[in-house]
C-alpha cells in the first residue's frame, strides 16, 4: 500500500498513467478519498464517468486520500485548515519528485485546488473545479454537512479526540464564506487557467461557479455536464479546455 510520510501524517496515494502529472482531490467532504471518484459516501455510482479510468491514458493521474480519511492518518490540531491540507498536497508531490501539475478537485476538492492555486500559483499549471461547494442562502445552515459523519468515524478509528481542536477545525474550514478555502480577491488574481463544472444542488450552488468563473481572468464554465447520458460532455469537456493549454508544454 503506497504511503507518503509527509511532515506529521501519513498519505495514501495512487498513480496511474503516464504523461503530464494531474492530481485528482476527491469529493465528500473531509471525507475525501479515492474511491469516492467512482462511488458516493453511500455506495451508489457517480453520475459521471470514473476520472481515474478516463484521464490516465494521457496524464500521469495521482489519486490520494485526505489526512484522517480512508488510508490516510494525521494528529488532529486545533491550527489545522485550508493550508494544511494543500501542504499535504504539495508534499505528496515532492515526495513523487513532481514540480508542476494540473489539479481536479471536485466538490470539497474544487475549494482544496483553489488553495492551491493561491499558494503555489508557479506550480499548478491548471486547475478544474467540478461542482465547487461554496456558502449560499439556501445552504448557510448545513454548510459543513459531511462534517459531522467525518468526525463520528475519527471518533470511532481514534477511541476519542480532543473535542476543543475539533471544533476549531470546524471553524478553521467553514466559518469563511464563499468557497472556504481562498477570497473572491485570490480567484480575481489568479492565473492559473480554470474550468469549471457548475454544480446544481444545495452544496454545490450553480451561483458559485457563475461566481468563480466572472472573477478568475482565465476561466471557463459548463454547466449542463452531469448525468451517464453526458459522459463525453463531461470528459471532452475537460480534455479540450487541457490540450488547449500551453502553459506546461
Amino acid at each position: 500500500m503506497p504511503i507518503a510520510h509527509v511532515a506529521d501524517a501519513r498519505l495514501y496515494y495512487e498513480t496511474h498513467g503516464h504523461g503530464h502529472p494531474l492530481l485528482m482531490l476527491a469529493p465528500g467532504g473531509l471525507l475525501s478519498h479515492v474511491e469516492l471518484w467512482r462511488v458516493t459516501r453511500d455506495g451508489k455510482p457517480r453520475d459521471y464517468p470514473d476520472p481515474i479510468a478516463a484521464f490516465s491514458s494521457n496524464f500521469r493521474c495521482i489519486a490520494m486520500d485526505q489526512r484522517n480519511a480512508g488510508r490516510s492518518t494525521a494528529p488532529l490540531r486545533a491550527t489545522d485548515g485550508w493550508q494544511t491540507y494543500a501542504e499535504d498536497h504539495l508534499a505528496l508531490l515532492d515526495h513523487l519528485g513532481i514540480e508542476r501539475f494540473h489539479v481536479l478537485g471536485s466538490c470539497i476538492g474544487a475549494s482544496f485546488a483553489l488553495k492551491l492555486c493561491e499558494l503555489a500559483p508557479d506550480r499548478v499549471t491548471a486547475a478544474i473545479l467540478q461542482q465547487p461547494i461554496g456558502l449560499s442562502a439556501a445552504n448557510a445552515a448545513n454548510r459543513a454537512e459531511s462534517f459531522d459523519s467525518w468526525a463520528d468515524g475519527l471518533r470511532q478509528r481514534e477511541g476519542g479526540v480532543d473535542e476543543a481542536a475539533l471544533e476549531a477545525l470546524r471553524a478553521n474550514l467553514f466559518d469563511g464564506d464563499f468557497v472556504y478555502s481562498v477570497t473572491r480577491e485570490a480567484v480575481a488574481a489568479t492565473r492559473t487557467p480554470l474550468l469549471i463544472l457548475a454544480g446544481n444542488d444545495i452544496l454545490h450552488p450553480v451561483e458559485i461557479a457563475r461566481e468563480i468563473a466572472r472573477l478568475a481572468p482565465h476561466a471557463t464554465l459548463v454547466e449542463d455536464w452531469k448525468g451517464k447520458d453526458r459522459a463525453d460532455v463531461y470528459t471532452g469537456s475537460i480534455r479540450r479546455f487541457l490540450a488547449g493549454l500551453d502553459a506546461y508544454a
